[in-house]
């Protein structure tokens, strides 16, 4: 969702995306996730080829889980979308639940100065911009990971995606136990209200009682922190990133996403909570581990 335009610190190299993603780990992050960007322009792109040379070289480096994305951009269909999985069998990938509205228009007002041209009419096409998740798409999506042995985090940004992934797992499509990752204020979807949360959080419960693990994101700041933190005290897990929110203090930019992590496991620890480790993490998840991807 961010800009480059937006903070000169969104990692948009290969280089970068690895710094950042080994820095998260030492700030103790168990889990990285990753979008791939074209390096000259930052704008999102599939290459398979700039996601082995980012896989390779974080898995030389660290031993932290990579989450590979599998949202794409806009135009790129879901075979596209999910080439990274057949290429590279991730342990992790996201998995978006469903087709929506998916505003990014309402950052414009903010953004004094384009650093490149195409960023502009990016946002500006997402008011008219449905990102699509079709039961299709969803279906392609989960052979893809069953055959790849890759684990999805399925990406709920409002509460009808918990619905369809109870269909799915009807169907056999998922399989329990289940992760989800609830991204919360993206326009289209569900707020960034503490009852949000805990609305998603008790159908979830509802649906799929103690077969789900479960994190969540919210978009901008504070809510990024706040909502992280009440997902902790809840028994849930927090992600933090630029991807969703470039300010690690109100009226500061972020100085990279390993500053963002290192907030959050600052507030986890002196709320006495333990970070876990990349293999506690594998064990929790039920990863397959780092033998058996390809890369």
């Amino acid at each position: 969702m961010t800009m480059p335009s937006q903070t000169p610190y969104l990692p948009i190299t290969s280089a970068q995306l690895i710094e950042d993603a080994v820095g998260c780990w030492e700030a103790g992050a168990a889990v990285v996730h990753i979008h791939m960007r074209k390096p000259e322009t930052g704008e999102p792109c599939g290459d398979v080829d700039l996601w082995g040379k980012v896989l390779g070289d974080i898995k030389e480096r660290c031993d932290v889980v990579v989450c590979t994305s599998t949202g794409g951009g806009p135009g790129m269909s879901v075979a596209q979308r999910a080439a990274v999985v057949s290429a590279y069998r991730p342990e992790l990938a996201s998995f978006n639940l469903g087709s929506m509205n998916f505003g990014m228009f309402a950052a414009i007002p903010s953004i004094k100065e384009w650093k490149y041209a195409w960023e502009k009419p990016y946002l500006e096409n997402t008011k008219d911009f449905v990102f699509k998740n079709t039961f299709a798409d969803l279906d392609l999506m989960c052979r893809t990971m069953k055959e790849y042995g890759t684990k999805p985090e399925l990406e709920v940004y409002d509460v009808g995606h918990l619905y369809s992934a109870a269909y799915m797992i009807r169907q056999g499509w998922l399989e329990f136990p289940i992760h989800i990752q609830f991204v919360m204020g993206v326009l289209g979807g569900i707020g960034t209200d503490i009852r949000d949360l805990i609305h998603l959080l008790d159908t979830a419960q509802r649906l799929f009682e103690k077969n789900f693990t479960w994190s969540v994101i919210g978009i901008g700041y504070p809510a990024e922190f706040a909502l992280g933190t009440t997902a902790a005290l809840l028994g849930g897990n927090v992600r933090v990133g630029l991807e969703d929110n470039i300010k690690i203090k109100k009226g500061e930019l972020a100085k990279g996403n390993r500053e963002l992590a290192l907030k959050m496991a600052g507030i986890l620890k002196g709320l006495d909570f333990e970070l876990a480790s990349p293999a506690q993490a594998r064990k929790y998840l039920g990863l397959k581990g780092l033998d058996n991807v390809n890369y």
